[in-house]
């Protein structure tokens, strides 16, 4: 590991703004610090576990009980779903929400940009691992850009000679004050497919309010937040977060409350109280199907 961390290191750090560095139980790690803000990339799933803007508090929930292991997904920040999101359609043996979350990703560039912003490109590739998973040649390139907004954009390419379909989430958990003391704008009048009701669809009559167990799936949504955003008005924490998304007509909303955080062994029994994940995705009927040589590319920025 450390022969590993320093050829990172020599290859891509950014003197004061990027570093590589041995993480929890051994996993590579990026630290971004630059004047604008902080920010946390394990490679494991090219995962982002910390985005701060500089004077702000935390943006991004983590779990105190997150496993950082090689066979499984962190919990917490900014997971990649991909190439499906939830279950597998046919093969419910294999794993949920993908594989992209729980696989090494590799550095390709890192870049200090003319605005005091820091860029850190990553990818991943086709490999006989995942060929047993899902039989596609593929690229998938992972952009971070830390400045005083979080900018992540997932690009999806088909390598290979017959088309795929491809789904995911750049899965985000934020930080909250108090879940019940937050309302979310930006979906009133959407549909949504309620997956705690039977997968009954139903409409958003108000804003999102979070008084129970919340996993909703809205579609249509690409033109239907303000401006193409959506809101976190947070009562305790004063402050406001937005999320602007892009290549992206599902919304995904989701709180485990208190029975399904007792049942996690990687969540708090209270951590439901001080997260909520609203997901940029491509999800139920807004799956992709790229042809040969086809890129799609899924993007969401993240302020305060």
């Amino acid at each position: 590991m450390a022969n590993q961390i320093e050829a990172l290191n020599a290859q891509f750090a950014l003197a004061d703004q990027l570093r590589f560095q041995t993480g929890e139980n051994g996993l590579p790690r990026v630290q971004i610090t630059n004047r604008l803000a902080t920010a946390e990339v394990y490679l494991h799933g090219g995962h982002i576990t910390a985005f701060q803007p500089q004077g702000s508090e935390p943006v991004l929930w983590m779990s105190p009980l997150a496993q950082f292991q090689h066979d499984k997904a962190i919990r917490g920040g900014v997971p990649i779903i991909w190439p499906w999101f939830g279950p597998h359609a046919i093969d419910k043996h294999k794993p949920q929400h993908g594989f992209a979350r729980t696989m090494e990703w590799r550095v390709s560039a890192t870049k200090a940009l003319p605005d005091g912003s820091t860029q850190l490109q990553l990818q991943l590739n086709d490999t006989p691992v995942t060929h047993a998973l899902w039989p596609h040649a593929f690229e998938l390139s992972l952009s971070i850009t830390v400045g005083t907004e979080l900018n992540i954009e997932l690009t999806s390419r088909n390598t290979g000679e017959k088309t795929f379909t491809a789904g995911g989430a750049l899965h985000s958990y934020f930080a909250v004050g108090d879940v019940r003391k937050i309302h979310i704008d930006g979906l009133l009048g959407r549909h949504y497919i309620d997956q705690l009701d039977g997968n009954r669809i139903k409409q958003q009559s108000d804003a999102v309010y979070i008084r129970e167990e919340v996993d909703r799936i809205y579609f249509d949504t690409e033109d239907t937040c303000t401006e193409g955003i959506c809101a976190i008005f947070d009562a305790q924490l004063l402050r406001q977060i937005y999320i602007k998304r892009n290549g992206s007509h599902s919304t995904v909303v989701w709180n485990p409350w208190k029975d399904k955080a007792r049942a996690m062994t990687d969540f708090p029994d209270d951590g439901y109280q001080q997260m909520v994940c609203i997901e940029t995705a491509n999800a139920v009927d807004d799956v992709r199907h790229l042809a040969p040589g086809e890129t799609h590319t899924l993007s969401q920025i993240i302020g305060l």
